[in-house]
């Protein structure tokens, strides 16, 4: 075989009905978006308030384009740190109630420099078995010895850290489960923690936004009962939110202590050594953060399409996963069939995509049906009928 050829590598995937493709889309992100000239329902993005076209935003990303010009220059630690990258961490700070939060180009970053800032080889991390894929990297990259427990079996994790000698230990999950769209409960992770004084980092991604008081993340949807939550958060608490998805724009937030924060500025490689992200867009997010903090009829309308497409979805051989967030997966496991599936709702109008392994688990192949505040009832109403008339046939 030639080592420089991939072509049969890229046959077998094609074989195992796993080539992944793209299409191109030549519209902003919406409940609409036009894909290969046609016009289609948009029912797999992450924007889940309908921010990423909001006019305010538009506005507030002109506004700072005129002020900052388009591209950072640098690195934060040379000359790319602007007057809103610094505004900006302040804000997230002061909304998610930490405080310091330091502003990463993407949620992949974040999680890759925070781990691997924090453990080396005398330490352990603790993964939920169902983490996204930049965790699983970081976890890898860090040297540290990797113990991963069963998807939210709390009693395992609770062994694992009780049996755990390392130096330094850190528990790492999905706050949201990006293909599940199931809830960790970030309560009972902090209590372990504080038992077994261990450190909690909280992938907020697809939180942010959306859960919580004011959209403030997971953690508050879990800690909005401590009335003191926001004036003494706890140090072992590592908050990571990014800012793609409910927030409309780019970039992702770690939260936490202000030594933590400080550490990673310090040694955070992910954060070190690549060239700031935009000020106008870390400009734009000041005003994304606004409309959340403001957007509680915006989430409203997200949880009444939610309670929609869960009440009238009745299904016979396909599994509607258990999920309150808006991820919404549909469990129809066999490759070509949710393929198949996914194109006949292209042909009716609607973008829905398959999500197959190795990104879930063998067996469960998916459509990864996503709910926006933008989206109306009638086409809602169009997604359900359509998908009953599919699995019937």
């Amino acid at each position: 075989m030639n080592p420089h050829d991939f072509s049969s590598e890229l046959a077998e995937l094609d074989a195992q009905t796993l080539l992944r493709t793209r299409r191109v889309v030549s519209s902003p992100c919406g409940a609409e978006i036009m894909i290969d000239g046609k016009r289609l329902i948009n029912f797999c993005s992450n924007d889940y308030l309908g921010l990423a076209n909001d006019a305010a935003l538009i506005a507030a990303a002109q506004d700072g384009a005129q002020l900052y010009g388009v591209g950072a220059g640098a690195s934060h630690l040379v000359c790319g740190h602007s007057e809103p990258h610094e505004a900006l961490e302040h804000r997230l700070a002061e909304f998610v109630g930490a405080e310091r939060a330091l502003f990463f180009s993407a949620g992949y970053m974040a999680n890759l420099g925070v781990v691997t800032a924090l453990l080396g080889r005398d330490d352990a991390i603790f993964s939920d078995a169902l983490n996204h894929a930049s965790l699983i990297d970081a976890a890898r990259l860090s040297r540290a010895t990797i113990h991963r427990y069963d998807h939210l079996d709390i009693v395992a994790l609770d062994t694992l850290l009780a049996e755990s000698k390392a130096r330094r230990k850190l528990v790492v999950s999905d706050a949201v489960f990006s293909m599940d769209g199931d809830i960790a409960p970030l309560d009972q992770l902090m209590a372990l923690c504080e038992r077994h004084d261990a450190l909690l980092l909280a992938d907020d991604a697809h939180g942010f936004g959306v859960l919580g008081p004011q959209g403030r993340g997971t953690p508050a949807h879990f800690l909005a009962h401590c009335d003191t939550y926001f004036d003494t958060p706890s140090p072992r608490l590592i908050h990571m939110g990014t800012l793609g998805k409910a927030a409309g724009v780019s970039g992702a937030f770690v939260s936490g202590s202000a030594g933590l924060i400080e550490w990673l500025m310090q040694k955070a490689r992910t954060y070190i050594y690549t060239t700031a992200s935009p000020p106008l867009l870390a400009y734009a997010l000041l005003t994304s953060i606004d409309l959340i903090e403001s957007g509680d009829a915006r989430r409203a309308q997200l949880a009444a399409r939610i309670a929609q497409f869960r009440s009238q979805l009745k299904l016979r051989r396909w599994r509607l996963a258990a999920s309150s967030t808006p991820i919404q997966p549909l469990i129809i496991g066999d490759n070509q069939e949710a393929l198949a599936v996914a194109k006949a709702l292209m042909e009716r109008g609607l973008w829905v995509v398959a999500i197959r392994p190795p990104t879930v688990p063998q067996g469960t192949t998916r459509l990864r049906i996503t709910l926006s505040a933008a989206h109306s009832e009638a086409q809602v109403d169009h997604l359900t009928n359509s998908l009953m008339e599919l699995e019937a046939r």
